[in-house]
């Protein structure tokens, strides 16, 4: 039953009160015609929660924005929301479409910087992979009730396929409910090809302003974190708390092995007290064991990164040598879950904390 300005509702009484239920959440598709945006598609959602955020379906229905409350949840880049047909897969050239955004998929085959992979492809691999920069098939997008609660949803296929190899297929949803300040995402792999093949999943996940500020905090409870360059060991005093934008350029990753709970679930959260607001990510420890903290806190790309995945960020030899290289064989499925919520208010970000432990 949704909880909306302070009181309950249900089902018959909502539908008293409005014409329609767009007046309190949808799903509205519509199209970015001009510049390089052409063929990114746009799903926007909003919630009358607060919470609003906008899909590309061109784009792997990545989330390319999302606010609450009128303030942005996540980091915007330059580039803008980049058709797929702009894609420039060599090198660092996914960086030219890559607008920051609340989610932006990396893999499937593949994450991190560009390398050559000797045991696999032994061919130039560019930053990242191919799926966001790949269009959705059969998407949905709409409002529907079950029982009192009246979920929008957005769903599609993306495909990551090279004739006589790679062939995976990737089923998104995402969801929302009307009252909510939550965003549900689960994804289905399924490895439609003869032979096995390397499955690099990471969801790239990318706070900034006003979330992201100096004093922020970002909490996660592990067994161990390293730095991604020379494995030293550090703890919470070097990667917790958030620094203002610096002139001279700074881009640091934090490696961590989250402690699941007794459900088998993590929770990590970037919080600002001095704003009452927070954003909360959790998700099963055993289909998303490692987690990586990205900080660029350079002025006029003032962003961190919330990377749970699979593997790391860091490419198929880091990921060999830390034992976080997987594949998918034959015919396997393997699923993926994630949800972000927004923490409003001093009491729910210190229920998080305490959740945390952290």
């Amino acid at each position: 039953m949704p909880d909306l300005f302070g009181r309950q509702y249900g089902r018959k009484q909502l539908q008293e009160l409005t014409g329609d239920m767009s007046q309190l959440a949808y799903a509205r598709r519509s199209e970015l015609v001009e510049g390089n945006e052409r063929g990114a598609g746009l799903i926007e959602v909003f919630n009358a929660s607060g919470l609003c955020f906008s899909l590309l379906p061109g784009r792997a229905l990545d989330i390319a924005s999302a606010h609450y409350k009128g303030m942005s949840l996540g980091f915007r880049s330059s580039t803008g929301d980049v058709g797929p047909s702009f894609y420039e897969p060599e090198g660092f050239g996914w960086l030219r479409g890559f607008f920051g955004g609340l989610v932006a998929t990396c893999g499937l085959t593949f994450v991190g910087h560009p390398e050559v992979d000797a045991q696999e492809e032994n061919e130039p691999l560019g930053l990242h992979g191919r799926i966001s920069f790949t269009p959705a098939k059969q998407v949905c997008a709409g409002g529907v009730w079950e029982g009192d609660d009246y979920v929008i949803s957005v769903g599609g296929t993306v495909r990551e396929s090279v004739a006589f190899g790679t062939d995976l297929l990737l089923t998104r949803h995402v969801s929302t409910r009307l009252g909510e300040r939550s965003i549900r995402i689960h994804d289905r792999i399924e490895n439609l090809a003869a032979n096995p093949s390397p499955l690099m999943f990471v969801y790239h996940m990318n706070p900034g302003f006003p979330l992201l500020d100096e004093g922020a905090r970002f909490l996660v409870r592990g067994e161990r974190s390293i730095t991604s360059k020379g494995d030293l060991p550090i703890g919470p005093e070097v990667y917790q708390r958030m620094a203002a934008p610096m002139a001279e350029e700074h881009d640091e990753v934090y490696i961590h092995w989250p402690e699941p709970d007794d459900d088998g679930r993590v929770e990590v959260a970037l919080v600002n007290e001095a704003l009452g607001l927070g954003l909360a990510f959790r998700y099963p420890h055993a289909e998303l064991p490692v987690l990586s903290q990205w900080q660029c806190f350079t002025k006029g790309t003032y962003v961190t990164g919330v990377e749970p995945g699979n593997c790391t960020p860091l490419g198929r030899a880091w990921n060999r040598k830390h034992d976080t290289m997987e594949h998918i064989g034959p015919g396997e499925v393997r699923e993926f879950h994630m949800e972000i919520t927004v923490l409003d208010g001093p009491q729910e970000i210190a229920q998080a904390q305490a959740r945390i432990g952290a």
